[in-house]
């Protein structure tokens, strides 16, 4: 009984303090606030000073992870409402998307080769832009760390969430298209849910450009990471 009554209150304390970060990014629009970075901070410290142990709040994370499943299907909402968006411009947006997934993997591959790393860490980096599940498949295929693949992962969304939109404005990137697909491709889940903020066009296109640029690096990721290694 009071397994069941510390998994409801981790639950709990996950999702009103994410409620509240929100709220405090929604008002102050800093970036260093977003919602994911200031929530997980609280979510730490709370855990560490209270005395909740990472295995005692496993139970309440795996409930809240499975339900991620379904949160992602609900993207197809925002593209359902801007679907004659996505017609006016497949084309465009299709080459955009691929384009943008092999300058992600091709320039965190490259810096990774020049800044003198281990091939291992290397190998890692590669698949930092898209979802962690896809991520650690081709890290497992290609040779390197699951565990490394999904801590960078994790920091490209964060960082994505926090300075992509601005980075985006200091461009002067307003088109709301361009800047979900940029968003998608570049920070994946935790960059669509920053840019659905702005607007569903915004989301919609971001949540397009996170699940294609998976599914083509997925093809292409085998093949193409060996050859920038060598």
């Amino acid at each position: 009984m009071q397994s069941v009554t510390l998994t409801v209150f981790t639950i709990i304390m996950t999702v009103a303090i994410y409620f509240i970060s929100r709220k405090i990014y929604l008002k102050i629009k800093n970036p260093l606030l977003t919602p994911l970075l200031l929530s997980t901070t609280a979510i730490i410290l709370i855990l560490h000073y209270s005395g909740i142990t990472f295995e005692q709040y496993k139970p309440g994370k795996d409930i809240m992870t499975f339900l991620l499943g379904p949160a992602t299907v609900a993207l197809a909402l925002p593209l359902y409402l801007n679907r004659q968006v996505l017609r006016a411009s497949l084309v465009p947006i299709l080459v955009g998307i691929g384009c943008g997934a092999v300058s992600t993997l091709t320039t965190a591959v490259m810096l990774a080769k020049l800044s003198g790393l281990d091939s291992l860490i290397v190998t890692s980096i590669a698949p930092k832009s898209i979802t962690a599940p896809i991520a650690i498949d081709i890290a497992l295929i290609t040779g390197g760390d699951p565990a490394i693949a999904v801590a960078f992962v994790v920091f490209t969304g964060t960082l994505g969430s926090m300075i992509g939109a601005s980075f985006l404005s200091l461009c002067k990137i307003d088109n709301p298209v361009a800047r979900g697909l940029a968003m998608g491709v570049t920070a994946h889940g935790q960059g669509t849910a920053t840019i659905l903020q702005e607007g569903q066009t915004q989301g919609a296109m971001s949540g397009v450009a996170m699940a294609l640029s998976a599914i083509f690096i997925s093809f292409i990721a085998p093949f193409y990471i060996p050859w920038l290694l060598k």
